[in-house]
């Protein structure tokens, strides 16, 4: 066998191992990629719950000072007609 025959065998096995360390390397940069997009989602997806949740805060506020309107008026009613019964 010459050099060059040696060196072109060489050369495949170089580029075989080359190959054979590139495929799991490809594999892992795909995984890379759609696990960034999934993560991209669910940050988009947490921002708008996060934006959701102050909403429901603001109306748990809300409905808290009416309940409370509501359970004022309903004691003064109610102490009324006990006044109007006792007479």
């Amino acid at each position: 066998m010459s050099r060059l025959d040696l060196a072109a065998e060489r050369l495949a096995a170089a580029l075989d191992r080359l190959d054979a360390v590139a495929a799991p390397l490809a594999g892992a940069r795909d995984s890379a990629a759609e696990a960034a997009a999934k993560l991209t989602q669910l940050g988009a997806e947490r921002e708008t719950l996060v934006a959701r949740i102050a909403d429901l805060e603001e109306e748990l506020h809300s409905l808290s000072g009416l309940t409370e309107e509501v359970e004022t008026r309903l004691d003064g009613a109610i102490a009324e007609i006990r006044t109007a019964l006792s007479r």
